[in-house]
């Protein structure tokens, strides 16, 4: 047996037909793109783009957004022709599987994970916090100063309860949610432009200054790192490592093809979800972050709400405190779209039998892999609840650019071994794109800091010591398997 056996999309296809671990088909285009921007407009519009023009781009930040969203697009286009070729549940993994074989497939699955609980646990405690100053809520038990930060937990539990009881509940209420969330970024451009002041926007890209690094260097991006640059703020390479770290708020649109299994044509309505979820986010993202620039100078934006302060600045109050409401709602989205997501993955990677196959058993009543759902549910609610991570946003992005990196790389090889494959979307222009999306990605990351690498290499570890003790014997390839599997038969 090989690390890098595959297996082949027409094995995927019949396993998503298996009764006991056969998910519900009930979703819809307008779903799909609910999902994708539930997840994807959240933490970064309403924190990143204040955070990263203060401290690396200045009103360039809003280049940032177009060359982090550029890069979306480039890998967008590969997870269209892969989810349209492999309709199942997934994503990245599955793809994976299906073109670099199991070690890689186990590696991305495994890095997603970590990726969407990540995530979510991050949301959940800025959900808190957002809830405790709209509310007046008592800081010992929804802020950072919390020593069990309850807000954050509970949230995660009802919102994982939402995603256990159905996929269709799901949907509904991120859908209402989505509406609310991308009218008020709506709201935030139109209202904003009338604020806008032209020598806010000048320069638009700051001079380059040193940037403050700790003592061991490991806060640097790592290309700086290689080849010995001193760290620099603002300037081109402002914009570049803003770019970077800006992609966190695009992450998550990955999660449209994770419903393959769960849509009503797969072919059809994923590849379009997808595209249409990062087409929409890019622009309320360059919008928004064009305005926010241009209402104050951008030193005085690095907070946890610059949208906030940016009308609280002009003497808006009463928008600020409706700003402030879109971002408890957009933020919900965001959690319960992370569970869900992650509920997918490990369903798929439990059905190969890389997990416990008892994991990725669907309820008969909700249709759900309830199992899975309640475990990570749990995991995040602990997680949010008692450690902070609001420092990982990094993490997130560093193990989403890998992720896309995998994909297009599987758009490439599955091209050359499965060139006759149905396809219901081909990326044009032929390799171009796909090769162009490997060097974004790889670029992209190589900004991120040396601390961001050696936590993301040190997790992937674990995972290959989890896969070497339980995953390789007991995935549905192995040996063993067959065997057990030929025994049934007779």
């Amino acid at each position: 047996m090989s690390v890098f056996r595959t297996k082949s999309v027409q094995q995927t296809l019949r396993d998503i037909d298996e009764p006991e671990h056969r998910l519900t088909r009930t979703l819809r285009l307008p779903h799909l793109v609910a999902f994708g921007i539930g997840i994807v407009i959240g933490t970064g519009i309403f924190t990143l783009t204040g955070q990263q023009a203060a401290v690396s781009a200045g009103p360039g930040v809003t280049l940032s957004f177009v060359i982090a969203g550029a890069v979306s697009v480039l890998a967008a286009l590969c997870y269209a022709e892969l989810s349209s070729s492999v309709p199942a549940a997934g994503s990245s993994y599955t793809y994976s599987y299906a073109a670099l074989g199991e070690i890689v497939a186990w590696i991305i699955g495994w890095d997603l994970i970590l990726e969407f609980a990540l995530g979510a646990a991050v949301v959940a405690r800025g959900w808190s916090s957002y809830l405790a100053d709209l509310l007046g809520l008592p800081p010992v038990l929804f802020t950072e100063q919390a020593p069990v930060n309850v807000g954050a937990g509970l949230v995660v539990l009802v919102l994982g309860y939402v995603a256990l009881v159905g996929i269709r509940q799901s949907a509904r209420l991120t859908s209402g949610l989505v509406v609310l969330k991308v009218a008020i970024c709506l709201f935030v451009i139109v209202a904003g432009a009338f604020f806008v002041k032209l020598a806010n926007w000048t320069p638009f890209i700051p001079e380059p200054q040193p940037r403050q690094s700790s003592t061991a260097g490991l806060d640097q991006p790592l290309i700086q790192a290689l080849i010995g640059a001193e760290p620099a703020a603002f300037g081109v390479a402002g914009v570049l490592a803003a770019a970077a770290v800006v992609f966190f708020s695009y992450t998550g649109f990955e999660a449209v093809a994770n419903l393959a299994e769960e849509s009503e044509n797969p072919r059809r309505d994923i590849p379009r979800g997808v595209i249409y979820t990062l087409v929409l986010a890019t622009l309320l993202y360059v919008g928004v972050s064009l305005v926010v620039t241009g209402m104050a100078p951008y030193s005085q934006l690095n907070t946890a709400s610059p949208l906030a302060r940016a009308f609280d600045l002009v003497g808006l109050g009463w928008a600020s405190t409706l700003v402030s409401i879109a971002a408890v709602t957009g933020l919900t989205s965001v959690i319960l779209v992370d569970i869900v997501t992650m509920s997918r993955i490990g369903f798929s990677m439990s059905r190969d039998g890389l997990l416990p196959r008892a994991l990725s058993r669907v309820h008969r009543r909700w249709g759900t892999p309830y199992r899975l759902t309640l475990i990570i549910t749990v995991a995040v609610a602990v997680m949010a609840a008692l450690v902070p991570l609001e420092a990982l946003a990094e993490m997130v992005s560093i193990g989403a650019l890998f992720a896309f990196l995998l994909v297009a790389i599987g758009v490439l090889v599955l091209r050359r071994r499965q060139p006759d494959l149905e396809r219901g979307f081909r990326v044009p222009l032929g390799p171009v794109i796909p090769v162009g999306a490997v060097l974004a990605c790889l670029y992209l990351m190589s900004n991120l800091a040396v601390w961001t690498w050696l936590r993301f290499l040190g997790w992937l570890v674990v995972g290959l010591l989890v896969y070497a003790l339980y995953g390789y014997r007991n995935s549905r390839l192995s040996d063993r398997f067959a065997a057990g599997a030929a025994d049934r038969r007779h």
